[in-house]
């Protein structure tokens, strides 16, 4: 008796697998494969990069963005580093001793030079100046006795009645009173002075910080810690550092009285923060960094600046008119210098040497190389080869010029409709 031998199971699901990769690659790559020079129908399925497959990976056109070369006046900048500083920072420290009894400001508060900030207790020193002033008026009596004195004794002497030295003592004592009256009235000035110390007041117009002392506690001459600090924001500077390399596009205009312009932008540079103009420059090289301090003024009338903060300087040391300008993002770097890809009237490209001078991060000037109007390959560069075909898309990836087909689009789907219900029928 024949025995029957059962297919093994394993073995046939293995077969199954291996059936399922087949039909999987087949599939795909009839997808990717181009649809042998045959155009496809208005809305039919394209596959990835265009019909029938990749473009630019089986001999057919890259897909690229394009610019123009334009002409236009382009501003010569320097970037910096930068930080804020106030114009004027003064800490207000109290010159006499006391009890702080008022305190007439608000932390932030902007004030005007000769405002009244803090109130120190004013009565003895009030006490001190009555005092000193009583003295005064003693001695001026004294003094004015001793004046009479004086007069009479000369008329005396003239009459041969008194000794000469007689007469000499009594001028000795005026002017020793008079001394004594200098001496005294120089005091009763103290003493008022120390008075008007008691009010504390803004020596500048400025922004005030936070508050450092209460009222009720002790404060004297000596203290290191200020009342409060005001700091000078309109106007206000920003100082910042350049390479030795770059100090002379910057000394030939300023020396010759040109004003040169510096704009600080945030730290992201996305917002100009304000406009000013350089003031000044350091009268010497830092020898251990190579670079020279510079200070720019700002008007700061919106006071978008604030001290100690960090901003991006552009210093514009010129501008140049009707230069020839591209986007920075066409420009490229080989072994051989910097060039750049053109796209002729028939879509090929041609690899282009330039000359590339300043840039501000977005647009690049160029010296020599390029003529107005002609386009530039923008995105897509890496699958470009010299003499190569490409397809001009817009920003959006689509077409720039749409395919002769598309305006039938719309007319082709009601056609479609009607045909799939009857084969269906």
């Amino acid at each position: 008796m024949s025995e029957i031998i059962a297919p093994n199971r394993s073995s046939r699901n293995r077969w199954l697998a291996g059936a399922i990769v087949v039909v999987l690659i087949a599939g795909l790559a009839w997808w990717q494969w181009p649809a042998g020079g045959q155009q496809p129908a208005a809305g039919a399925a394209r596959g990835p990069g265009g019909p029938g497959g990749f473009r630019g990976m089986g001999g057919g056109p890259v897909p690229v963005r394009v610019a123009e070369v334009v002409r236009g006046d382009f501003a010569v900048e320097l970037k910096a580093l930068g930080t804020v500083t106030a114009y004027n920072t003064v800490n207000v420290l109290p010159r006499v001793d006391g009890q702080l009894v008022k305190v007439l400001f608000e932390e932030g508060q902007q004030v005007k030079a000769g405002q009244l900030l803090v109130q120190i207790d004013p009565r003895p020193y009030r006490v001190a100046l009555q005092q000193a002033e009583g003295n005064l008026q003693e001695r001026r009596a004294e003094l004015q006795n001793a004046e009479l004195d004086l007069q009479r004794y000369q008329g005396l002497y003239a009459e041969d009645s008194i000794a000469k030295q007689t007469l000499d003592t009594q001028r000795a004592q005026v002017e020793q009173l008079r001394g004594g009256l200098n001496s005294l009235e120089a005091a009763a000035a103290s003493a008022r002075l120390n008075l008007d110390f008691t009010a504390v007041r803004a020596p500048i117009a400025g922004r005030l910080g936070l508050r450092q002392v209460d009222v009720g506690n002790l404060v004297t001459s000596g203290d290191a810690t200020p009342l409060v600090t005001i700091t000078q924001t309109t106007p206000i500077s920003v100082s910042f550092t350049l390479p030795e390399a770059e100090l002379p596009a910057v000394l030939q205009p300023f020396r010759a009285g040109a004003p040169l312009v510096v704009e600080a932008w945030d730290r992201g540079e996305r917002q100009r923060l304000a406009e000013g103009e350089l003031a000044s420059l350091d009268n010497q090289i830092d020898t251990t960094t190579g670079t020279v301090r510079l200070k720019a003024r700002f008007a700061n009338g919106d006071e978008q600046l604030f001290p100690n903060q960090f901003v991006n300087v552009r210093l514009r040391v010129g501008t140049r008119q009707q230069a020839t300008l591209i986007p920075s993002a066409a420009l490229q770097f080989g072994a051989k210098g910097t060039f750049v890809y053109v796209v002729g009237a028939d879509n090929k490209v041609q690899l282009r040497a330039v000359q590339a001078g300043p840039s501000n991060g977005e647009t690049t000037l160029i010296e020599s190389g390029l003529a107005l109007g002609e386009r530039l390959v923008l995105e897509g560069t890496d699958r470009l080869r010299d003499g190569g075909q490409v397809e001009v898309i817009d920003g959006q990836g689509a077409p720039a010029q749409p395919p002769a087909a598309a305006p039938n689009k719309a007319a082709d789907q009601p056609t479609a409709k009607p045909q799939a219900a009857k084969s269906g029928a």
